[in-house]
């Protein structure tokens, strides 16, 4: 029976779908970058998803952040990706966080039940505090380097940190890394440099902030405001997206298994129960909210004083 998903099938074959049916991934950030990586995942039929992220939606995020339109501007990112996310699949379990990733918090998140994180946080002590948490429990991960003050798309790449160059935040991080003796992490970064801002405090946030003035971060207490476009960071969101769909199935060892060689294969069933116990979870939340039951588990945290 056709489907949302049945063009992705005809590429990947049965089993890789139900891969990702039955894995359950975390995306840490919403921004440029991020509501991207949300969005391949979804239109993947990844099946269970944790999104990350405390803003609310900016106008001055409508130039390049998936969920940024006029309509959405003062809604959390969160609750518009949940949105969208159901709008592609409903049967994608989602679980909202609505909190700032901080090494303060890091406690109160369990990253072992995750098949794979994505790290698109753009504040370099929660970047490294979410790598190291990964390294020590082995759960795969791929982390965005910078998209901002750049022109050129065709620029990214996919490497480990230690191949990469050109980029100033994948220099911080992997000096970083070498310190607390993590080895290898799988990162898209950019080979443009870096472009300088044209200086116009008319229109820049750190004078004239207009964020949602309720309990947001204002631009006026951040370190950097960067400039950005529309299609440098989204394609660095569809590289990282497509990076992790494909590594769920290769881990998995279920591409493009073809039609007759299912049932001899061990993968291909794992795959397939893996997916039902996905389905399963998915339909008791429906019969839970039919009956009035269903206990919302959007978690809601606070930033920390004098963040």
């Amino acid at each position: 029976m056709q489907n949302q998903f049945s063009r992705t099938q005809l590429l990947i074959g049965k089993p890789a779908m139900e891969t990702l049916m039955g894995s359950r991934v975390a995306v840490f950030g919403l921004g440029g970058v991020g509501s991207y990586v949300v969005e391949v995942l979804a239109r993947s039929g990844v099946g269970e998803l944790d999104i990350f992220d405390d803003d609310r939606v900016c106008l001055t995020n409508v130039n390049r952040q998936l969920y940024a339109v006029l309509s959405t501007v003062g809604k959390h990112k969160v609750d518009v990706a949940e949105a969208r996310i159901h709008d592609i699949n409903r049967q994608c379990i989602v679980h909202k966080y609505q909190m700032f990733y901080l090494p303060q918090n890091a406690d109160s998140i369990d990253l072992s039940q995750y098949d794979y994180v994505v790290d698109c946080i753009d504040t370099v002590s929660a970047k490294i505090e979410l790598i190291k948490r990964c390294h020590q429990l082995n759960i795969s991960m791929i982390s965005s380097m910078g998209a901002a003050n750049k022109l050129n798309a065709t620029a990214f790449r996919v490497a480990d940190i230690n191949k990469t160059k050109m980029d100033p935040l994948a220099k911080v991080i992997r000096k970083k890394l070498r310190k607390l003796n993590i080895p290898h992490l799988k990162v898209v970064y950019s080979e443009e440099v870096p472009l300088k801002q044209i200086d116009d405090p008319t229109i820049s946030c750190r004078f004239h902030c207009i964020c949602p003035d309720k309990d947001m971060r204002k631009c006026t207490d951040r370190r950097d405001i960067p400039a950005s476009n529309a299609w440098v960071p989204s394609a660095a969101g569809l590289i990282i997206g497509g990076e992790v769909v494909k590594d769920l199935i290769a881990h998995a060892g279920t591409m493009r298994i073809q039609s007759q060689d299912i049932e001899s294969s061990t993968a291909a069933q794992y795959a397939a129960q893996r997916a039902q116990q996905a389905h399963e979870k998915y339909r008791k939340i429906v019969a839970e909210k039919k009956a009035g039951t269903w206990v919302d588990d959007k978690v809601v945290m606070k930033l920390p004083e004098g963040f």
